[in-house]
Order: C-alpha cells, then structure tokens, then sequence
C-alpha cells in the first residue's frame, strides 16, 4: 500500500465516510475510490484537490511520507478542544460530551480503550459558528 492510499483510508476513517460518500463527492467511481485505497492507483492531481477538500485536509499530506498519524498543521486539519470551547463559549467538557455523544455536527471523538481522541473540523466548526450567530 503506498503513503496516498494509507492516508486516504486515514483521513476516510476519522471522517467517517464511506468510499460511495467520497466518490460522489468528487464525481468518480466507488470502484476508483476501492482502486485508490488499496493502492493499485493514485488519481489525477485535480481529483486530488478534490479529495482533500471534502476530507479537509492537504494534497500534500496526501502525497507526503509523513507518518500517517501525524496531523500537522499541514495535514489533517483539527482544532483543539481548548479552542473549540472559546470559540464557541462553553467549557471544554461540554465540546467533550458534545463530541463523545455525536451531538456536535463539526466532529467527533473516538475511543481507544479508555482514552478518546477528538476531532473537531475548523470548516464544519465555522459553518456551525456561522449558523449561531445567523
């Protein structure tokens, strides 16, 4: 598997999105998306722009040898918890509760054994801010 394909299947899994939701998103096929993920092809570099857009995330983390786990503000975007609850005004334990229970529509949190991992997307966090205040 090469270093596009690890960190599709990555960006894919924390974003929960199925390879049907990606290939509609950016107009190829469920089968160029299986084709993509396993590594027997890497797309076009426009198809690329594509893909980073909707995972929100870079191109060039995309394409880079960078661990897959490193997220970098040049890879996987992610905002704190910290920053998320001034954002937004509220305590950092409820962006926590919001993210664990699924009520927050700018991300999530994943739980490795006793440990979560939270997600937050700066462009969901900002639309969602853009609608309270609307």
């Amino acid at each position: 598997m090469n270093d596009f394909a690890k960190k599709l299947n990555q960006a894919m899994t924390e974003r929960e999105v199925s390879q049907k939701e990606l290939a509609a998103a950016v107009g190829v096929g469920k089968s160029s998306v299986s084709q993509y993920l396993s590594g027997r092809s890497v797309p076009r570099s426009d198809v690329q722009a594509k893909i980073a857009e909707f995972l929100d995330c870079t191109v060039d983390w995309l394409n880079s040898t960078v661990p897959a786990d490193d997220r970098s503000e040049k890879g996987l975007k992610n905002i704190s918890v910290e920053k998320c609850a001034k954002l937004l005004g509220k305590s950092e334990q409820f962006v926590r509760v919001a993210l664990q229970t699924g009520a927050a529509p700018f991300g999530f949190a994943v739980k490795n054994k006793t440990v979560y991992s939270y997600h937050i997307s700066p462009k969901k966090l900002k639309e969602y801010i853009g609608t309270l205040t609307a």
